[in-house]
């Protein structure tokens, strides 16, 4: 080293061909910078192939995680995708890191981090020449570039809202009606989402909203009578528990019941033998006589008395008649509640008999009975009611005369095939075979990007008209299947797709009721609604479907209010659990409920309970916890407890 040293000093004093020797000198550097240039270029272009390579293998990742493919699957698709796309790059020199979601709902990064080891060419010549040691001289040059996808994250949202009677009182702290507010802050909550997503192009349907207007009952739209999912044969488990058509035994005109289905047998049914005995088949079959005209030249006189000598002592006249019918009244769309545990879960209709011969998933339409009242006939007099009569709730057709109780006057099925006399009274409003059915339809998932299903949910709003009880768990479950992938309705997402969020919002303000009767004479206990009657069982047990499911502190046979809103309460509790371990997200909206009211307090701590957490606000009270998605709403408040509802759901679907 010593000698080395004295050669280049001597090389410095010789002045002797100077201009070669700085010459050679200036290659040095030049040379180095020449290296370091080559070195720099290659290290940017397999860093820029790294990095194409990792968004490329992150969209495809993302792709594969939405079409519901398992987390190894994902990531070995990842990295077969990545090393595809890597060009004159060693497998030696790049490993790939896979960062997914944890959670099955939507939003989340899809993270791909590679981690590259460079070898520079002429690096290390320059290293040793500038006095690094040889290890040092050799060492990679380690980058570490990531690639962060955020999923598409879509929406779809249930608005399950109260149509009941009380939504017609005044909102607190507002001159508006409950319902009228309601319209308002929904509508506004479609509004806010629809502008927001309407910006995300690459994204099909990004948001979708549906609505499900609920009182007693919830309205499934007329529209979907021959649903593969209606219990068009009758051969739900409920079909028949208000039904005896073994009642129908004329020689020439009777039921029979084949393979669990019943039908129209005998000559007297003429070209209808062989239909099906069904609830649609009884609107159908229902005629009101529409004209009664007499017939020309048809007078006779017929003699009422006679004297000893039988001569006519007291005699009338009588015309014969042509009478022409007509349809007394169609299904408006509503539907029973589904037997237990059907009525809580989101088990799909079967489309028709399972191996146990029954309908398990299938809807049965609504069918309110005629219950016991008056009998009418049309005469050459006045309309003569029959001597008994009874105070019957919905008492809208003609009685059969020689069924002496109230319960075989219900029950028998021959008076539906007796038209209606054209000077029968005039029903009541509401009466009829819809009782109880007072909501507007559904409307199913419909993207609110577009104009035209913008306007059409808004437009669904603006019909909403409050009338009757309230059945929260019904409307509840109603609004789970909207979102649902599966029937009765399809438009939701497959529930495997990730990076998308189902969410049921429920608003009510009352407790749940199911009303009960002043005078019974068919012991039903309580007046027809989407349970049918407290008082009637099914499928052959004295098990009534309102009772189906709940707990011992809920007497099978106490026919009382309140025991009726327990017993709702009960099938709303398990709903909600059912719903939520589904991954719906419920928010819950409670309505000018009062805390000192013990009725209010129950509903609002059962609707609390109900709701889900948040994903990103924290419990006020106990900031170790997340907060509840339930809002304890007033009429003059509701419109900011929708905004807040509406920055919950934005934060959920992030532009990505």
């Amino acid at each position: 080293m010593p000698k080395m040293r004295e050669f280049w000093r001597r090389i410095c004093r010789d002045r002797r061909g100077n201009y070669a020797l700085v010459t050679a000198i200036a290659m040095v550097p030049l040379m180095g910078a020449l290296a370091v240039a080559v070195d720099f270029t290659e290290l940017n272009r397999q860093k820029q192939m790294v990095l194409n390579a990792l968004d490329a293998a992150n969209f495809a990742a993302a792709r594969r995680l939405a079409e519901g493919a398992t987390d190894d699957q994902i990531k070995a698709y990842a990295v077969d995708f990545f090393n595809a796309n890597l060009n004159n790059i060693a497998p030696a020199d790049i490993s790939l890191d896979v960062t997914l979601p944890s959670s099955q709902a939507g939003g989340g990064l899809v993270t791909l981090c590679a981690t590259l080891h460079y070898h520079p060419y002429f690096h290390p010549v320059t290293a040793l020449l500038n006095g690094a040691s040889e290890g040092d001289a050799n060492k990679p040059i380690t980058l570490a570039p990531c690639s962060h996808v955020r999923l598409k994250n879509t929406l779809e949202v249930a608005m399950v809202l109260d149509n009941s009677g009380s939504m017609s009182t005044k909102g607190s702290g507002s001159g508006q009606k409950r319902i009228d507010l309601l319209k308002q802050a929904a509508k506004q909550l479609v509004d806010t989402l629809a502008q927001q997503a309407a910006q995300i192009k690459q994204i099909d349907k990004p948001v979708q909203f549906s609505l499900v207007p609920f009182a007693a009952s919830v309205n499934v739209g007329p529209g979907n009578d021959n649903a593969s999912w209606m219990d068009t044969y009758g051969l739900s488990p409920i079909a028949n528990e208000n039904f005896d058509w073994s009642t129908l035994s004329a020689s020439d005109k009777y039921a029979q019941k084949i393979n669990g289905i019943w039908y129209k047998k005998g000559a007297g049914w003429g070209t209808e033998e062989g239909q099906t005995l069904t609830r649609f088949e009884l609107y159908r079959d229902m005629k009101v006589v529409t004209s009664h005209e007499r017939i020309v030249g048809s007078a006779r006189t017929v003699c009422d008395t006679y004297r000893s000598n039988h001569t006519c002592s007291y005699s009338h006249t009588e015309y014969d008649y042509n009478d022409t019918y007509g349809p007394f009244a169609s299904w408006q769309g509503c539907v029973e509640v589904r037997p237990y545990p059907y009525n809580v879960d989101d088990t799909p209709a079967s489309g028709g008999p399972n191996n146990t011969g029954i309908g398990v998933g299938d809807a049965a339409t609504m069918f309110a009975p005629d219950e016991p009242g008056n009998h009418w006939k049309v005469t050459q007099n006045p309309l003569e009611p029959n001597p008994t009569t009874y105070g019957a709730a919905n008492s809208w057709w003609n009685d059969d005369p020689s069924s002496t109780t109230g319960k075989t006057r219900q029950s028998n099925m021959a008076k539906y095939f007796q038209p209606r006399p054209i000077n029968a009274p005039v029903l009541s409003a509401g009466a009829g075979p819809n009782y109880s059915c007072t909501t507007t339809p559904i409307t199913p998932l419909t993207d609110v990007t577009n104009a035209d299903g913008l306007a059409a949910v808004k437009a669904a709003i603006d019909l909403m008209q409050p009338n009757g009880n309230t059945n929260v768990p019904e409307g509840k479950a109603w609004g789970w299947r909207t979102v649902s992938s599966t029937e009765p309705f399809t438009e939701g997402r497959p529930e495997t797709e990730r990076g998308n969020d189902k969410v049921v919002i429920v608003l009510t303000d009352g407790e749940n009721t199911y009303s009960t009767v002043s005078s019974d004479p068919a012991g039903n206990k309580s007046t027809y609604a989407a349970y049918g009657y407290t008082g009637v069982g099914y499928n052959g047990t004295s098990v009534t479907r309102l009772f189906g499911g709940t707990s011992s502190a809920i007497g099978q046979f106490n026919y009382s209010s309140s025991n009726y809103t327990s017993a709702l309460n009960e099938q709303m509790a398990k709903l909600c659990d059912n719903a939520k371990a589904a991954n719906i997200m419920v928010m819950t909206v409670a309505l000018d409920m009062s805390s000192t009211d013990a009725g209010d307090k129950k509903a609002m701590e059962a609707l609390k309970t109900c709701s889900s957490d948040s994903r990103f606000r924290k419990d006020p009270t106990d900031p170790s916890k997340p907060a509840k998605l339930f809002w304890n709403a007033t009429g003059a408040k509701l419109s900011d407890n929708f905004k807040e509802i509406a920055n919950e759901l934005s934060n959920l679907r992030v532009v990505g």
